[in-house]
């Protein structure tokens, strides 16, 4: 089965050979135009007997971890403001230097191209072995002048870096391609790739390849689907002028549809976080529901208990009596309370169900045509096939505000928070909560993480953990259900998780302060406002 093609040592092989004609060429533009590419500007005369390749010729030299190649472009591409320090060392030994010959390494994936210029003779080494890729400029006497990677002594034995010596990558020797014939185990051979060992046999065979090694006679070929190669490797493999077109093409077209792919990641896992979020909160939703569904049968345990009082005592943790019906039932008591209490507990409970019964049904809708909107959303988004389609869809998430962010990016640590023990959460609205889980993190979060204008929240009278909801400096757009949603983590982390209609303060971190001299996790706070909130 055909695979993606890779920029194998027979790939190196053609290119080589169709750079041929521009030894002789002036070198007259050096630029890196980003990170992983050098473009060098080999300029032939008019006069030049390759008049194909008269005038400028782009030669495009890639040491990108996955898509380590060169190649000539068939346009020059713009060059970035600030030289690099590679570039400003190559301008200054070999710019306006002659090309004296550019040749691969065996059948390796490296390439030599000698520079004569008025400073002196110089070689730039080009290495496209994957993530060990790399390009450096050493002088006469194999000194390294410049490379695109610096390699440390702790990174490799085989150090790369301006000032010592150049070593060669220390391959072990095998026999060459063009040395075997047609009943050899092609497995370690030099110049044989695991494409080219599966397509020899079934498209091509080992005379072939040897033959356009040794004659330059290449047939190159593209595929949208499966990328180029010097020889035809597919049913829809269609053939090129040169190699260097065809990579071209297929690297352009795998460049973005790993860019593609990599912005589909993104959004899809942004996505599915909303989804999920909003999932949990109709799962909340759903529960309170129920709840005020069955306050009828709350208020009525509360007035059993009140009827049964007599037979209740300090310390029972149920109450076997008979409903109104006459049927037996079972409710179940708190043991530290007193009769009364629990009754008054069912009866609260009862009645704050009932008193929410409209707002959660309305939470309810609002959150499942989110939810459905979202979900559409992250459907189309599996199906897009080009970068418009991505950037349309994350426009309508940005609209919906289901990419919430906090503040600028910052650099990623080993250890968030410094090591503090702090968890975070979505709220239905996509904001993040964010909760510690011992005094000190409580400090930490408090203290350091939350701004002024964070919502803070808090288990009134009781141990709880600090809450801090992330408000971007816009407290006044946070919506009910994203308070509830916070009020409720600081209930399940607290000493009050298994109570109900537990009362929560919450205010603006601002008007939270740590006494001096306290231990840690306590906090004084003004200005609060309460939810009743039920774990």
């Amino acid at each position: 089965m055909v695979r993606r093609t890779p920029f194998d040592a027979i790939c190196l092989a053609a290119v080589v050979h169709e750079l041929q004609p521009l030894v002789g060429a002036r070198l007259q533009r050096i630029a890196q135009t980003d990170d992983h590419t050098l473009i060098l500007g080999l300029y032939r005369s008019q006069n030049s007997a390759e008049n194909d390749l008269a005038g400028e010729n782009p030669l495009a030299i890639i040491w990108h971890p996955e898509f380590a190649r060169m190649h000539l472009l068939a346009r020059r591409p713009s060059s970035p403001k600030n030289p690099t320090s590679l570039t400003m060392t190559l301008r200054k030994f070999v710019s306006e230097g002659r090309i004296a010959f550019i040749r691969q390494r065996g059948l390796d994936r490296i390439v030599d191209i000698g520079i004569s210029a008025p400073e002196g003779d110089f070689q730039l080494v080009i290495e496209l072995m994957g993530r060990h890729s790399n390009v450096i400029l050493v002088d006469s006497h194999r000194k390294i002048l410049a490379c695109a990677k610096h390699v440390s002594p702790k990174q490799s034995k085989r150090p790369i870096r301006p000032g010592i010596a150049y070593d060669p990558p220390p391959f072990e020797s095998k026999p060459s391609l063009l040395e075997i014939d047609s009943t050899s185990d092609l497995k370690g051979v030099e110049g044989v790739s695991p494409f080219l060992r599966e397509l020899i046999g079934e498209e091509i065979s080992i005379e072939q390849v040897q033959r356009a090694v040794k004659t330059g006679d290449y047939d190159p070929h593209f595929s949208h689907e499966y990328g180029a190669y010097p020889f035809p490797f597919s049913v829809d493999s269609i053939p090129r002028v040169s190699m260097s077109i065809a990579l071209e093409q297929a690297f352009a077209l795998r460049e973005q549809g790993d860019e593609l792919r990599a912005k589909q990641t993104s959004l899809s896992a942004q996505l599915q976080r909303v989804i999920d979020a909003r999932n949990t909160a109709l799962a909340g939703i759903q529960e309170a529901i129920e709840l005020a569904d069955r306050s009828q049968e709350i208020q009525q345990q509360g007035e059993l208990i009140l009827a049964y009082q007599g037979q209740i005592r300090i310390g029972d943790t149920k109450l076997d009596a008979y409903d109104y019906e006459g049927n037996p039932i079972t409710i179940a008591l708190l043991p530290d309370k007193t009769p009364i209490e629990n009754a008054n507990r069912l009866f609260n409970r009862a009645k704050h169900a009932k008193e929410r019964r409209s707002e959660v049904l309305s939470q309810q809708i609002r959150l499942q045509r989110d939810l459905n909107e979202g979900q559409s959303v992250f459907d189309q988004l599996q199906s897009a096939t080009t970068l418009d389609e991505i950037e349309n869809l994350r426009e309508v998430a940005q609209q919906h505000k289901w990419l919430h962010v906090s503040g600028a990016p910052k650099a990623k640590e080993d250890r968030p928070f410094q090591g503090f023990p702090i968890r975070e959460l979505l709220s239905p609205g996509g904001y993040r909560v964010l909760y510690g889980t011992t005094a000190t993190s409580n400090d930490f979060l408090t203290n350091k993480v939350a701004k002024g204008n964070d919502w803070w929240f808090h288990v009134r009278g009781q141990t709880s953990a600090h809450v801090v909801l992330l408000t971007q400096n816009q407290p006044e757009k946070v919506q009910m259900p994203d308070l509830v949603f916070a009020a409720t983590v600081s209930v399940k982390n607290s000493v009050a998780k298994h109570s109900s209609h537990v009362p929560v303060d919450y205010t603006l971190k601002k008007y939270v302060r740590k006494p001096r001299g306290s231990a840690p996790g306590l906090a004084v706070y003004e200005r609060e406002k309460t939810l009743h909130v039920d774990p």
